[in-house]
């Protein structure tokens, strides 16, 4: 039964109509991209993200020195280079990406849920943004919001930040539909074995490399000491991948698999082993083939596309290694479509009640 504040009044003649609009709304989130891949739109980026105290948790003043001073000055035209090698048509492949994300899991919610279900994206960080979507809820008037940050693994930078960006919106609502924030899917068997089933394609293409490198998103040391379970939800998905692929027929063998953690900035000590590090080391080790997966992005995006495709195919062909390949994020596989769903589908409650 839908609630009393999901009718909404007809302009044209005044009359309630309570039978259009969707009981629950289904919120998919991203960290976002510059609008365009500009050194003024970067600036405007970074700004947004590099200001949020979940992403940096060092003394205020002396970061706002630094971040103004320095970092927003010298940075964006870095950046904006950067962009411009992995920007598309459509823009920014991460927005096009989730994009598509949303409108495949759309047409998965809707054969089972019809019109009372509806599907969204935002991005935490430009557009579109959290609160713009949030609100259009309200205008439809939702009675219940889930919110999924497609983080796999839990960390305060993403996962957290987002609840904050949800929150702060909610808090200028007079009527708080109910939410349900889903915090992390890393143990997920669909989500495990659709990474699974990536690397097993590319074997099949490209051969069993003699090292697989999973590369997760790097993380301040620091955090890891103050409680933040990110580096724990990582290491979960290592052991349950790893477990799929040594019982495979493919060939790998326990060490042949490796848990790396990439993206580090300045010069804090940051979760270890090092991506880059270890991609530099291991030609002197023998090994000469490499493949490299990120299994804690959702979506391919610059990380990936500029960091794990090229500076870092970069390092260990310099080092002497002769075949560097990149598997690809599961992106808008049906697979991992699957996946979201199977995370999702316990929050939207059951088909014949909705």
């Amino acid at each position: 039964m839908k609630s009393r504040f999901s009718a909404r009044i007809k302009e044209s003649d005044n009359t309630v109509d309570d039978n259009k609009n969707p009981s629950t709304a289904v919120l998919i989130t991203n960290l976002g991209s510059p609008d365009e891949p500009t050194t003024s739109a970067v600036r405007r980026y970074l700004r947004e993200f590099l200001s949020d105290r979940r992403v940096v948790e060092i003394p205020r003043l002396i970061w706002l020195l630094i971040l103004h001073g320095i970092i927003l000055r010298i940075r964006p035209a870095k950046s904006a280079k950067l962009y411009q090698t992995v920007w598309q048509d459509d823009g920014a492949p991460l927005l096009s990406i989730t994009e598509a994300q949303k409108l495949k899991l759309a047409v998965k919610i809707k054969s089972q849920y019809g019109d009372n279900v509806i599907v969204d994206f935002a991005m935490r960080y430009g557009n579109p943004s959290v609160a713009s979507v949030l609100q259009k809820f309200q205008q439809q008037g939702v009675d219940k919001i889930v919110v999924l940050p497609l983080y796999p693994q839990y960390a305060g930078p993403t996962t957290a930040s987002t609840f904050d960006a949800v929150s702060k919106e909610l808090q200028k609502w007079r009527y708080i539909p109910s939410i349900h924030f889903l915090n992390t899917y890393h143990n997920n068997s669909l989500y495990i074995q659709a990474l699974a089933d990536t690397v097993k394609d590319h074997v099949a293409s490209h051969g069993k490399p003699e090292r697989l490198v999973l590369s997760y998103h790097g993380m301040p040391e620091l955090f890891r000491k103050w409680g933040d379970p990110y580096y724990d939800f990582c290491h979960e998905t290592t052991v349950l991948l790893k477990k799929i692929l040594l019982e495979s027929n493919i060939g790998f063998t326990d060490d042949e698999i490796i848990m790396t953690f990439q993206s580090r900035f300045g010069k804090a000590e940051w979760l270890k082993p090092y991506t880059d590090a270890t991609l530099e080391q291991l030609p002197e080790q023998g090994i000469k083939h490499v493949a490299i997966i990120s299994p804690a992005f959702s979506a391919d995006c610059l990380e990936t596309l500029e960091e794990l495709i090229h500076e870092n195919s970069e390092v260990f062909l310099k080092a002497g290694g002769e075949s560097y390949h990149y598997i690809a994020a599961l992106n808008d596989r049906d697979d991992h479509i699957d996946a979201l769903y199977n995370v999702l589908e316990p929050t939207l409650g059951s088909p014949e009640l909705s």
